[in-house]
């Protein structure tokens, strides 16, 4: 796998091109890794390519290479400078070791659901181990064992609430979950013409649960409200307490069992 390089780039200079002109960025990883964030923040994954990374740098893409690898290698690079950009809570604090990881897992979901649909990068594996990611594993897992989750444990469940956090960014980048501030998402397409916002698919799903028959389906059908309720960000806080209610629960079953 191709390594990141890491935090500390320098920032590009920009030399001073002739009368009138827009400045040209000086060629080199962290120009890259910026004209790509735009290009994804801007456009959404599918449009990144060495190719149009290029174009906006004003160059060929052979230019690129000589920096960086190829896309798999870029896309590693964006991950871990937006990783980079979550600030890290202080030290672990057993009496608030709950609020002190939701805290960390709802920052971490709105870091990467406020660049697009790069959250899809994050579900093909890899990004585990660039250094920016490490940086906030080493912190969550701090959390966990403050609050007394058992090693093989708290390593599970690391991996649990990456998918769980990740999952969430990806819907909220489709428009099916709310917008990253916790308020209502945009007028975001969510079906395969791009003619339908998420309030019109969430209605129309919530139809056809309540037109399901009552024979056949009697419990989903008087469920249809709360099946689709999207109000804030109270879907993912929920599951986040359920999570780490399972964690605290098992921890305090286990320190009474040691202390039997």
């Amino acid at each position: 796998m191709a390594r990141a390089s890491g935090p500390g780039w320098p920032s590009p200079r920009r030399p001073k091109g002739p009368a009138g002109a827009p400045p040209r960025r000086v060629l080199n990883q962290q120009a890259i890794v910026d004209a790509a964030l735009e290009i994804v923040d801007e456009e959404g994954l599918d449009a990144l390519s060495m190719r149009r990374v290029a174009q906006r740098l004003g160059t060929g893409p052979a230019s690129l290479y000589a920096h960086i690898s190829g896309k798999e290698e870029l896309l590693e690079l964006l991950l871990n400078q937006v990783y980079g950009e979550l600030a890290l809570p202080g030290a672990p604090d057993p009496a608030r070791w709950r609020e002190q990881a939701k805290a960390l897992l709802t920052a971490s979901r709105d870091n990467l659901a406020g660049h697009g649909d790069l959250a899809r990068a994050a579900l093909r594996g890899g990004s585990v181990t660039l250094p920016n990611a490490l940086r906030v594993t080493e912190a969550m897992l701090g959390i966990l064992r403050a609050g007394g989750v058992e090693r093989q444990e708290a390593a599970y469940a690391m991996d649990l609430l990456a998918l769980y956090t990740v999952a969430d960014a990806v819907e909220r980048a489709l428009g099916l979950r709310g917008s990253a501030d916790g308020g209502p998402s945009p007028a975001t397409a969510v079906n395969a013409e791009g003619d339908e916002t998420n309030e019109e698919y969430r209605e129309r799903v919530r139809d056809y649960y309540a037109s399901l028959p009552a024979e056949r389906y009697p419990i989903l059908r008087t469920m249809a409200d709360p099946m689709v309720r999207n109000v804030g960000d109270e879907r993912f806080q929920f599951g986040l307490d359920v999570i780490l209610g399972g964690l605290a629960s098992r921890a305090a079953v286990r320190g009474r069992r040691d202390g039997d």
